[in-house]
């Protein structure tokens, strides 16, 4: 996968959200704001994009989103509740009608036999259709995992939600 790659898939998302008159948030954990910096890479970006939330901790998800502390508590900041409410948190503090939310490990340290390194949850929250989550396992080093991270999201942004919209307008 290469930048050419998140290139294409960044601009098939833009033109999609422009098309629709919609708007999409970010809220990333492992990717560190890679999904926020590849969407505002395409000139004209603000029309659809005002606002990414980079929470690498637990406090910024927390204080940042919205999300319960109780959830992180519980589950971990690698898991499905915290990426939906993570996804539903940025939808609402950004008043975006998409939010992409991702959390895993990208490694080479922080991984364990339950959540093995490349572990990565995605959350994808819409004011239309509701919240979906779903969980990855990338291999290869940080750089790789957090790239096929970017790719992943923006891909089932698209597949999930973009796409099927299009077809109706």
């Amino acid at each position: 996968m290469t930048d050419k790659t998140l290139r294409q898939l960044s601009r098939q998302v833009g033109e999609a959200l422009g098309h629709l008159g919609a708007t999409v948030t970010t809220a990333e954990s492992c990717t560190g704001g890679w999904i926020a910096k590849v969407i505002t890479d395409l000139s004209g970006s603000s029309a659809w994009f005002e606002r990414g939330f980079v929470t690498y901790s637990n406090e910024a998800k927390h204080q940042m989103i919205g999300v319960d502390s109780a959830t992180l508590e519980t589950h971990g900041a690698v898991s499905e509740a915290v990426v939906r409410e993570m996804a539903q948190g940025a939808l609402y503090a950004a008043v975006a009608d998409y939010a992409v939310a991702v959390s895993g490990i990208a490694g080479p340290n922080g991984g364990s036999e339950e959540k093995p390194v490349g572990t990565v949850w995605f959350g994808f929250s819409s004011k239309s259709e509701g919240t979906i989550a779903r969980q990855q396992l990338f291999s290869g080093d940080r750089d790789a995992i957090r790239r096929q991270a970017t790719e992943y999201a923006l891909q089932t942004l698209w597949e999930e939600f973009l796409k099927n919209k299009l077809d109706t307008v």
